[in-house]
């Protein structure tokens, strides 16, 4: 299992943080989430590659980069 840490820019509430969790949880191969609203990251382990995890969180319309 590897960890894939993003920086997620856009995310400004807690609804955001709950889109973002749900669309990183959505993509196959991953175990874990977690998303943190101050440090605008989100944490993911499993084995879904950095560019799925991104793609995830851009269709719901934030901008996400391997930190």
């Amino acid at each position: 299992m590897s960890v894939t840490t993003l920086q997620i820019t856009g995310m400004t509430c807690g609804h955001c943080v709950a889109a973002v969790t749900a669309a990183l949880k959505a993509v196959p191969g991953v175990e874990s989430v977690e998303v943190n609203l101050e440090r605008g990251e989100g944490v993911v382990k499993g084995s879904a590659n950095a560019d799925q995890l991104a793609e995830a969180v851009a269709a719901e319309g934030y901008e996400a980069r391997p930190a």
